[in-house]
């Protein structure tokens, strides 16, 4: 029978997520390399005047721009262009989270809501790169490197409220909101159990 205590749940939660993160951290390449192609296909789709290409280095990816180069805080490639890395770690420690939450659970087919979670979560990670990417030449350069992206202020405020959605907000909220749609029988089985004990009472 379905264990449903909530308490008995946060505490397999709790068990799971040192080897989640411990996994993840290590498999990072790995995990890294969807992304990396991702990235670079909606780079060039949505911004094909302004990215050039996307290079991984482990679970680093450089997005190397058109921009040329001047007294700008980013990095600058032997191209003479503008390049920024981004790290996908910041923005996929989802990814452990909703692991444990799906192995605490002990529903069925664990594997396989592990690998839909993945490719749910996977281009919300790429919204974030592209965010940051985006933030980056656009507020951390100089007005001469700034001015070549063509950005007026309201793409530079959607620009502002994309960086901060995709790094404080999708990074925390996806994988729950994922978990608790893939689990609604184990979800149920705790208001169910609430509700007895207040019937009891």
């Amino acid at each position: 029978m379905q264990d449903a205590s909530p308490g008995r749940f946060v505490l397999r939660v709790a068990a799971w997520l040192p080897l989640a993160f411990l996994v993840w951290y290590l498999a990072g390449p790995v995990l890294a390399w969807p992304i990396a192609l991702l990235t670079e296909g909606v780079a060039r789709l949505a911004f094909r005047d302004l990215i050039q290409g996307v290079e991984q280095q482990g679970h680093l990816l450089t997005i190397v721009s058109t921009l040329k180069p001047a007294l700008a805080t980013t990095e600058q490639s032997v191209t003479g262009v503008i390049s920024v890395e981004v790290n996908t770690l910041l923005y996929s420690f989802g990814l452990p989270m909703l692991a444990a939450l799906i192995l605490a659970a002990r529903e069925p087919h664990p594997l396989r809501k592990l690998l839909l979670g993945y490719a749910v979560l996977a281009p919300l990670v790429v919204w974030g790169l592209v965010a940051e990417f985006l933030k980056r030449v656009t507020f951390d350069t100089a007005p001469s490197v700034a001015a070549q992206t063509g950005f007026g202020p309201l793409q530079r405020e959607a620009i502002a409220f994309a960086y901060q959605f995709g790094s404080l907000i999708l990074p925390t909220v996806a994988p729950a909101v994922f978990w608790v749609l893939t689990h609604r029988r184990f979800v149920e089985g705790f208001r169910a159990r609430d509700g007895g004990a207040g019937n009891a009472t």
